[in-house]
């Protein structure tokens, strides 16, 4: 004799779908590459921004958690080439209370950059023919790696500083006359 047929559907493996973006916690390795981990904003007072580069890090374990925690400071940084190699000198990145026990952490440290031989043989060329500097201008995410965000910069003089910031004081005050305009009309 056959068994009784149920009235209840049988439930069926429905297929996986991939997860919706919105249900995904971000992680700080999947930020996107515009958003900065720690800016240098002193170098575009400083220097007329020529070309921009960006470069890989070569880093250890306990500065990246030191760039996870916002640990890092790029104002001082500058980058020299040495024997056809682009090192980061000036970068500070403060270790973590937790870091390791058999680690000496050292905050100044060089940081070697990584790039390609060709882009490293052009940026020679400028910074010892026409006079240009290399300056650090961020650190970001790309895939999964911190990148170092380089300019080819000419440093500016005193008038062209001054000029700078008149027009930054020139904004500010236009701002303000607009929210005040817009204001008492209402």
């Amino acid at each position: 004799m056959p068994p009784p047929k149920s009235t209840h559907p049988v439930p069926r493996p429905t297929p996986r779908s991939a997860p919706n973006k919105d249900d995904v916690k971000v992680a700080p390795k999947d930020l996107p590459a515009s958003a900065p981990v720690a800016e240098n904003r002193r170098a575009r007072y400083d220097y007329h921004i020529e070309e921009r580069y960006e470069a890989g890090m070569v880093l250890s374990g306990w500065e990246i958690k030191g760039i996870r925690a916002g640990q890092v400071q790029l104002t001082d940084g500058y980058v020299v080439i040495k024997g056809g190699e682009l090192f980061l000198i000036g970068c500070r990145i403060n270790a973590l209370r937790s870091a390791s026990t058999h680690v000496t952490p050292e905050a100044d440290r060089t940081k070697k950059l990584l790039m390609h031989k060709s882009e490293i043989r052009r940026l020679v060329g400028k910074v010892e023919q026409r006079g240009f500097t290399l300056v650090p201008l961020n650190l970001h995410y790309k895939g999964g790696r911190i990148k170092l965000d380089l300019a080819l910069a000419k440093g500016k003089a005193e008038h062209d500083k001054r000029n700078t910031e008149k027009d930054r004081e020139w904004e500010r005050e236009k701002g303000r006359l607009m929210r005040h305009n817009i204001s008492s009309k209402s």
